[in-house]
């Protein structure tokens, strides 16, 4: 919604200030000017990028719309889900935990929280890794060098649909400049004729490269920044899950653990410890 709301406080003061200098709508609704820029921009990126990369690239941009799902509430149900998880391990035993993280989709407690059941990445690192932890022999140093690979992997592919739509916002000057010679080809195409219909064919040009910057730096360069912010939240995300799992490789106990991956989620979205308390037990006696 805020990023809905940018884009409207763009536009709005661009034809605000439009207006104040009494300038007439009508001259810039350019179709032609806007297919040329556009559809070239849209072509670019279908010759740069493979089709996984593009559908991601729609998904991004429907994620920068929709807001960021890495909110305090996410991270609260998920301390809960760990500690209910991890509570649950010490009682009965690593190979009910093996079972859990072998069969997700069968397991009691995952069950209670399909959010997290969704997010296919999350899900696999997290059990992937407690696989791992549960086999025994494995350090736990070893556990957090494989996971810093798997993050490493996972944050090169999130970052490829970013780049492919950085470099189509960078092409929109350009090719705003291609649509404007285009006009000035059909201006000189009308010399001799009426000055009204030069004067409009220079104006259309003209609007070819108003245009072009406009999405660049006014649409899709924000869109751009908005989309590596949803990323960095992921990230933040997976850095959490990360230490989660790493403090239960170290054999601490399950409200330790969540403790320990509480402190690593970014302030403007981490629970209180009283808050994480409650969730895990109910709101019983601070944890010493």
């Amino acid at each position: 919604m805020i990023s809905i709301i940018g884009i409207v406080v763009v536009l709005g003061a661009i034809a605000g200030g439009y207006t104040m200098e009494h300038g007439k709508f009508a001259v810039l609704l350019q179709p032609a000017e806007l297919v040329i820029i556009f559809g070239a921009a849209v072509g670019t990126v279908v010759i740069a990028n493979p089709l996984p990369t593009l559908k991601k690239i729609g998904g991004g941009i429907a994620g920068v719309f929709a807001g960021s799902v890495y909110t305090k509430a996410l991270y609260l149900e998920s301390l809960k889900m760990l500690y209910e998880l991890f509570a649950h391990a010490r009682k009965a035993g690593t190979a009910k935990l093996e079972e859990d993280v072998d069969h997700p989709d069968k397991s009691a407690i995952f069950s209670k929280y399909p959010k997290f059941l969704k997010s296919h990445h999350a899900l696999h690192f997290l059990c992937d890794t407690l696989r791992t932890a549960v086999t025994g022999g494995v350090d736990p140093m070893e556990i957090d060098a494989m996971m810093e690979a798997d993050l490493e992997v996972h944050h090169k592919e999130s970052n490829e649909p970013i780049a492919a739509l950085s470099t189509m916002a960078d092409a929109l000057p350009g090719l705003g400049i291609v649509a404007a010679v285009l006009g000035v080809v059909l201006t000189m195409g009308a010399l001799g004729g009426p000055k009204e219909a030069i004067g409009e064919k220079v104006a259309a040009a003209l609007v070819g490269t108003f245009l072009g910057i406009l999405l660049c730096y006014g649409i899709f360069g924000p869109i751009t920044g908005a989309m590596t912010k949803n990323n960095e939240a992921e990230g933040n995300y997976f850095g959490f899950l990360r230490m989660a799992a790493l403090a239960f490789a170290k054999e601490l106990s399950p409200i330790l653990v969540v403790e320990l991956a509480r402190r690593s989620i970014p302030p403007g979205v981490r629970p209180t410890f009283q808050e994480m308390e409650a969730a895990c037990r109910g709101g019983g006696k601070a944890a010493s």
